[in-house]
């Protein structure tokens, strides 16, 4: 006989079948709960409503025997109602989520569910990227107000960089899809802008063709029409990869997750200055510590390891990049 969506195989009874009444199969799907694992004091041994709470009260998650048939189902949290039951009543505000909170969710849990995630680390000297930055900037003409026609930021040679670095290592510019892999002309490069509520990705399309000040422009433009929701959805859907950058609020290192098509996120720590060897003798350099998230259904380790260290190069030779 074949079994329902919601039935499961279990010891027991004389076909297999799990004996639960409807309302305590949503409340165990919940709570995340395996009803293969409860006994049920129903009429008889029904599992009711009383035995999921039972379990539920008193923190247990059964998990199903060896003989039980395997189910394919997503992982499924706490439901609303538990975890209000936490918290004392009273102790906390709630505060609805927007549209943006929930596409955030949704994405985030759908890159880690279905993206194999794996990480590569390495340090960056940026003394002389920042003394590049400092002459750089220091050629910009005023405009009439008396302010500099431009301002580059650490964030925007970055950019530049992994736009770069992808072009010289063309296997990593990719987004794999089920039948094929994409292998991408151009280096579209999404930059992580925080804004009330939640964060937004514009994307500096054509990264690799344009100069710092470029960038520095677009990227200005870009995050304050984020920040005031007024971008349209080609400036922050799709894109190659990603640079999100915590370093101006002093976080040294982090992993970040991929954001769906991407096969690659580039986590950006703060500079700071730390005793180095050269030549044999202690020295103090800038080192900026960054972190390569990759897909390794697209991505495998050496190819991603090999992307890291043409990025390296670029940001330790900021000058390779003016050419």
């Amino acid at each position: 006989m074949a079994l329902s969506g919601d039935e499961r195989l279990a010891p027991g009874g004389a076909d297999g079948r799990i004996f639960a009444s409807p309302l305590a199969r949503r409340l165990a799907k919940e709570g995340g709960l395996d009803l293969s694992a409860l006994k049920g004091s129903g009429p008889h041994g029904r599992i009711i409503e009383r035995d999921v709470k039972s379990a539920l009260g008193s923190g247990a998650r059964p998990v199903a025997t060896a003989s039980s048939a395997p189910v394919i189902e997503a992982p499924v949290g706490m439901s609303d109602a538990v975890v209000r039951q936490l918290f004392a009543p009273g102790s906390f505000t709630e505060i609805p989520h927007d549209s943006m909170r929930k596409a955030i969710a949704r994405r985030m849990v759908e890159a880690v569910r279905t993206i194999p995630h794996f990480a590569l680390q390495t340090d960056c000297e940026i003394d002389a990227l920042l003394r590049l930055r400092e002459d750089y900037n220091s050629a910009a003409p005023k405009s009439a107000n008396g302010e500099p026609e431009w301002k580059v930021s650490v964030n925007d040679i970055i950019v530049k960089a992994m736009a770069l670095a992808l072009q010289k290592v063309p296997d990593a510019n990719v987004t794999f899809t089920q039948t094929a892999m994409l292998k991408h002309t151009s280096s579209d490069v999404g930059v992580a802008v925080s804004i009330p509520g939640g964060l937004v990705t514009p994307i500096v399309r054509n990264a690799e063709t344009k100069n710092f000040r470029e960038i520095a422009i677009e990227l200005k433009d870009l995050a304050r029409r984020a920040r005031e929701r007024k971008l349209k959805p080609n400036e922050y859907e799709g894109g190659t990869t990603a640079v999100s950058n915590l370093g101006m609020f002093g976080v040294k290192n982090f992993a970040a997750v991929i954001n769906p098509p991407h096969a690659t996120i580039l986590a950006v720590g703060a500079g700071e200055e730390r005793i180095v060897a050269r030549n044999g003798a202690p020295v103090v350099a800038t080192i900026m510590s960054v972190t390569l998230s990759v897909d390794h259904r697209a991505v495998d380790g050496a190819l991603g390891a090999t992307l890291l260290a043409e990025f390296k190069r670029l940001i330790e030779h900021p000058a390779a990049m003016l050419a």
